[in-house]
């Protein structure tokens, strides 16, 4: 989108929150850039250029705005609709590869070479991988400078700086003070009441924001001792590259409410974007409401509900574990497996918040286990242990820069893997936006509820003028029944079972 000078122009003219994601308005005569719906007057035509990333307008010399905090706008949402290297690539850094791997250690993710992928995120985001992560570890320098009492020198490392020169040196260019005064505005504008060893951080989105579907699923599927709903907030336990934490999610107008408990603060970009992940915070709503609400069947549903997000996982390896255990049961039913898999299996952990208890086992942990022990009928259970060996193997891969279309081929070879319980990864795991379980129950019933065809091809069929949005037509049709994951807990109704 950047590239169109004229229809960018006029978004920042409007001064368009939609937009605030897709590009960054780079202003000449006063070397800064901008989100664009940023309150400043708008300037010329001719002395602004737009780019694609922050990281593009960092790389051509720009400083982020003091004022409309460009660095803190909702990510792109093509990210997630796209399945391509570039998309790909763009979660891995998100997610903290090239801090923990190095340029190489993500190309050989996404299987090419660094001169490939280099020249992929330069021709559609004007910045190469080590531009990119650099201002992704701006942003967590910046968050962990205005919302914690660290010393400067724990924040240089948490944020994956090499010395304390280069994080000084990052945080004057990109935001043009030096790391102390961001600290005293932050103090001065924003102050915090955290508690000690919480960081505290809002996870901003496009509005409209329906919360109700998606931490209403969360909460009605979670897992006991990895989840919880507690004083309005959902809580739940994460897996972490160097460590793990615990997270409370709490949702606002605006915003949604993080607090962090980290056993290691460089895993703070990761938790955060795992965070944005699971409830799809990086979405354009506008874009899939206008396609769904025209249609005849759902289009009441859209229109009723706007802003709807898919429910998804901060560990897709999770979500399938949990998928498979999930097959041809209630939500009831699957949470109770769950629990008795992580309270034999699971990590234990601290909290000194509420009353988890653990981290859900790992595909690697669950791999060395006796599928006997599992407690599940005999086909479930081996294909459950096909899964988590191929999971740890490396076999098969779900992670944030999976191919999606070799992810579910990968699962479909597996022996007890369904069209299901491959669609359901692939919407909740894999974040694909047109992932549509078509033999989904739930989405059987409310489709003969609504009208729609019941048998699986006829709807198939119907569904294609959902496209590519069809995983959000989903949570249109699973909102319809009266099931506890349509609700908050204050207003949840009776378990119908009809949804997984």
């Amino acid at each position: 989108m950047h590239t169109d000078h004229a229809r960018c122009y006029r978004a920042v003219q409007a001064k368009d929150p939609r937009f605030d994601g897709w590009f960054v308005t780079a202003v000449r005569t006063t070397g800064i850039y901008c989100r664009p719906s940023c309150p400043a007057v708008t300037p010329r035509s001719g002395n602004v250029s737009f780019h694609p990333t922050a990281a593009a307008a960092q790389r051509a010399g720009y400083r982020a705005c003091k004022r409309c905090r460009p660095d803190a706008s909702p990510g792109s949402p093509e990210w997630d609709l796209r399945a391509d290297v570039t998309a790909r690539a763009v979660r891995l850094i998100a997610d903290g590869v090239v801090d923990r791997q190095g340029v190489r250690g993500l190309a050989s993710a996404l299987g090419y070479s660094t001169r490939q992928v280099e020249r992929h995120l330069r021709a559609e985001l004007g910045a190469g991988p080590l531009a990119l992560a650099r201002a992704h570890r701006a942003q967590t320098a910046r968050t962990l400078i205005e919302t914690s009492n660290l010393p400067f020198g724990d924040v240089a490392f948490a944020a994956g700086f090499g010395s304390i020169r280069s994080f000084n040196d990052t945080v004057r260019s990109i935001f043009d003070l030096p790391p102390s005064e961001l600290r005293r505005r932050a103090a001065r504008s924003h102050p915090t009441e955290a508690a000690p060893g919480v960081i505290s951080l809002r996870l901003p989105f496009r509005r409209p924001f329906a919360p109700e579907g998606v931490i209403g699923h969360l909460v009605a599927t979670a897992v006991p001792g990895v989840e919880e709903w507690r004083d309005g907030s959902y809580r739940r336990t994460l897996g972490l590259p160097h460590g793990h934490g615990t997270v409370r999610l709490t949702p606002r107008t605006d915003h949604v409410a993080c607090q962090l408990r980290l056993t290691d603060l460089r895993d703070l970009t990761a938790a955060v974007g795992r965070c944005r992940r699971l409830l799809d915070l990086d979405a354009d709503p506008e874009a899939v409401d206008a396609a769904l609400s025209a249609d005849p069947h759902i289009g009441h549903l859209v229109r009723a509900t706007p802003g709807r997000r898919v429910p998804r996982a901060v560990d897709a390896e999770e979500l399938a574990i949990r998928a498979v255990l999930g097959q041809q049961v209630s939500t009831a039913a699957a949470r109770t497996v769950a629990g008795r898999l992580v309270a034999a299996h699971g990590t234990a952990v601290v909290d000194v918040d509420g009353e988890l208890t653990s981290l859900f086992p790992s595909a690697v942990r669950l791999a060395e286990v006796d599928p006997a022990t599992f407690g599940l009928p005999r086909t479930r259970a081996a294909a459950l242990h096909d899964l988590v060996r191929a999971l740890a193997a490396g076999d098969l891969d779900l992670g944030p820069g999976a191919d999606r279309a070799a992810a579910r081929a990968g699962l479909l070879d597996l022996p007890g893997i369904g069209p299901w319980t491959v669609e359901i990864i692939a919407m909740r795991g894999l974040g694909d936006p047109d992932a549509f379980p078509i033999t989904d129950l739930g989405v059987k019933i409310a489709a003969e509820q609504l009208g729609l065809p019941g048998s699986p091809s006829r709807l198939l069929a119907a569904a294609e003028r959902w496209q590519p949005w069809r995983a959000y037509a989903v949570q249109h049709l699973w909102g319809s029944l009266d099931h506890a994951i349509n609700s908050l807990p204050s207003t949840v109704g009776t378990d119908a079972g009809a949804a997984a």
